[in-house]
């Protein structure tokens, strides 16, 4: 399957906004199933990029305008080449698996994310996941707008709607809460339509196997429609893009993804 990513994320600022700062985590990796054959990052306004690589194994990509502004976009564009590997993840792993059971303020489980945990103790760890991934696209409603970036887990669970994120904090909360290391990604997933974000979904260590990538939000683990960017313990960890500034008053954020894939043709 080939990919092709175009991913613009605009700021606008009431006013100048100085010393503005950008963490980008839009660089993926290569890895088995996903070779990146061309990726750039640009932004409309001057300003200088720094490259490195996060405690995750992530590429970070730093940018630093270079003037006040008051509307900055950055912008995305790469092809990958994706092979179907039936959800499993084979991925350098930097850290040991024991740092994904832990929790975090987004990710902590309640009593109720417990009850979610606990409808499936008794079964296999694989089958588990599966459970919990069937149980939040069968019970969860998609909704935009119903959530943002600071929702926990628990409340996206007691209100019964959220985005990707939502569903992919929650599945992580239940996993861990069953002793399976579970972790955040975010990426891209083809589509027909373009779309006004990234995709999210989680992934979880299910012994003798391997790491298993599962999208709750669709209901299926991940394909080879699913471009694998950046990792972490919650969105926080993994998150297109964080920044920082100075001045501008209020800010207006807008984001439009396509993400597009078609078959290889054979060469005859």
């Amino acid at each position: 399957m080939h990919l092709t990513i175009n991913h613009r994320t605009r700021y606008r600022y009431d006013g100048a906004a100085t010393d503005v700062i950008q963490a980008l985590r839009l660089t993926p990796n290569d890895h088995e199933g996903q070779h990146i054959r061309t990726w750039r990052i640009d932004a409309d306004v001057d300003g200088c990029f720094r490259d490195s690589i996060d405690a995750f194994g992530n590429r970070v990509t730093m940018f630093y305008a270079d003037r006040p502004v008051s509307e900055v976009t950055i912008g995305v564009t790469g092809e990958a080449e994706m092979t179907d590997t039936a959800g499993l993840v084979h991925a350098p792993e930097p850290l040991p698996p024991s740092i994904f059971l832990r929790s975090t303020p987004l990710t902590a489980p309640d009593p109720v994310i417990a009850a979610l945990a606990g409808r499936f103790a008794n079964a296999t760890k694989l089958a588990a996941l599966h459970g919990l991934c069937d149980a939040l696209y069968a019970d969860m409603r998609f909704e935009v707008g119903a959530t943002d970036a600071k929702t926990t887990a628990a409340s996206a669970l007691a209100s019964g709607h959220g985005v990707c994120q939502d569903f992919a904090h929650i599945f992580i909360a239940a996993a861990r809460h069953l002793g399976v290391p579970a972790r955040y990604v975010s990426g891209h997933l083809a589509r027909t339509v373009q779309q006004e974000a990234a995709h999210a979904w989680a992934e979880a260590l299910v012994p003798d196997i391997g790491w298993i990538a599962f999208d709750p939000t669709n209901g299926i683990c991940a394909t080879n429609s699913y471009l694998r960017v950046a990792v972490g313990l919650d969105y926080l960890d993994a998150a297109p893009i964080r920044g920082a500034r100075r001045g501008g008053g209020g800010e207006q954020l807008s984001v439009t993804v396509d993400a597009e894939a078609a078959q290889r043709q054979s060469q005859s």
